[in-house]
Formats: structure tokens, sequence, C-alpha cells
């Protein structure tokens, strides 16, 4: 019986490459797949704990704000018993198609780890030993910072986008009567978008490792980023200035970070440079 023989990442061909990246997007497919089920088994608790949770006036974001109105000595929409508005569903299989949907998006959250463990296994046998050594704690660090993103989105975000649009009226003849797919889209934006821009950090790095971006870059397009990063917070957020400052705040201070490890990069780029130069005069 002939033995399977593993084979190096630098002789695949580009057929075998699709092939790798096949089985490793149908093992991130299964997983988020497994993990909407158990969502879906569980989708009392998912919507209403957690996604009508911030249309509820006992939130804990709603909560702080009052106590900080209150300690203030001004009056807030905050601290009021409800929101006035009702969430509604329109069509025949709005309830059953926001069921699947949100179970589908619940298993991407929290499988996200596992499905940066199999985009890792794609593109780590590329990388050098060294390279790898340096980037192993990728998985850990770009997790940590999607569920810092997430949890931002759906405390911060998702409330303030909520409240604001939820007692916004034109007039008070028209009703607040939302869709329940209007929702849902307010909450999963918010909660998804931040999670990505919370990946900053990670971009940058990778970006100044192929040599694409470098600290100097960063800082002198630090003002079109600004401008970049208010109207992403305009896009996530509801029109109003304090909702826009308070995404705009942490993004821009991921942004000095980024430029902080561009640096550090660098440093270790050189440092290496140096080192094989070192090693090629030595055996001259």
């Amino acid at each position: 019986m002939a033995k399977k023989v593993d084979k190096n990442p630098n002789e695949m061909s580009f057929l075998d490459h699709l092939e790798e990246l096949r089985w490793h997007l149908i093992r991130s497919t299964l997983a988020i797949v497994i993990i909407g089920c158990v969502a879906f088994v569980f989708s009392g608790f998912v919507f209403d704990t957690i996604i009508f949770g911030p249309s509820q006036m006992d939130f804990p974001t709603y909560r702080f704000f009052c106590r900080a109105a209150t300690f203030i000595g001004i009056e807030s929409d905050f601290c009021a018993d409800k929101l006035p508005f009702t969430i509604q569903s329109r069509t025949m299989g709005g309830q059953f198609s926001a069921d699947i949907w949100t179970a589908i998006w619940v298993g991407f959250v929290v499988g996200f780890p596992y499905v940066l463990y199999e985009l890792w296994r794609f593109i780590s046998p590329g990388l050098h030993p060294n390279e790898r050594k340096h980037s192993r704690g990728f998985i850990s660090v770009a997790s940590i910072l999607f569920f810092m993103g997430v949890l931002f989105g759906y405390y911060v975000v998702a409330p303030l986008s909520i409240n604001f649009l939820g007692t916004y009226q034109v007039s008070e003849i028209v009703l607040n009567e939302f869709d329940l797919s209007s929702y849902i889209s307010t909450v999963r934006t918010s909660v998804i978008a931040c999670g990505i821009l919370f990946e900053l950090p990670i971009i940058i790095y990778f970006l100044t490792k192929v040599g694409l971006v470098t600290p100097e870059i960063l800082k002198k397009y630090r003002k079109i980023a600004l401008v970049i990063v208010l109207i992403l917070s305009a896009v996530i957020t509801p029109p109003d200035v304090t909702s826009q400052i308070i995404v705009a705040v942490p993004v821009l201070i991921l942004y000095q970070v980024s430029i902080q490890i561009s640096k550090i990069v660098l440093k270790r780029q050189a440092k290496k440079e140096m080192k094989i130069k070192g090693q090629g005069l030595k055996k001259t």
C-alpha cells in the first residue's frame, strides 16, 4: 500500500494550492454552520437576550448614561422607561429568514478564531521559520482585537444608534414601527463593522511586513486617516456628533498603536538584515 507523501508547499502547483484552500474554506464553513445550528436551537436566548437587548431601557449602556446624566444634573432620554418604537415582521417568512441568517452571523462571530486558524494554516507554510516564530500569536491577538470590537459595537455603537433612531421623529403623526430585518441589520452592522475596524493593527502589521506601509507614510497621511475614520464613524453610527466621536476615538487610538507596531516591525527587519550581513562578512 503506497504511503501518502506530504507535499512541500514550495513545490505545490497552482491547482494544488486551490485544492488546499478549498479544504480550509470547507472546514471554516462547517465550523460556522455547526455553531450556527447551536445558535438556531437557542434562538430564544439569542433574540430575547442578545439581539433585542439594546431595545430595552434596562440595557447596561442606557443605565450607565442615565446615571451619568443624573450625576451631572441633566435630563436624558436614556432614563426613559421604554423606547418609543415597535419591531414587527411584514413578510410571511420574515421571522424564519431572520432566525436563519442571525444564526449564521452568530456562527461567524463565535467561530472567528477558528476561521483565522484555518487561514493561518493555509498561509503559514509559505513563511520562513523565523517569520512563523514572530507571528505565533497572530490568532490570539487578532481574535482578542475582533472580540473587543464586537463588544464595543454591541455595548456602545448599537445602543446609541438604536436609541437615536428609535426616538427620532419628524412629526408625532409618524410612528416608529421598524421591520425586524431593519433592526437586526442595525445591530449586525454595528457589531461586525467595529470588529473589523479593531483589526487595524493586524492589517498594518502585515502591510508593513510586505513593504507597503511605513511609519512615515502613516504619519504623513494621519489627517487623511482622521477624515476616513470620521466618515466610517458616520456610516456605522447615527448622525450625531457625540456618537461619531465615541466611535472615532478608539479607532484613532488603534491607528496610533499601528504606527508603533509598524516601527517595531521595521526595527526587527533591520536587525535581521544586519545579522545576515554580519554572517556574510564572517564567511568572507
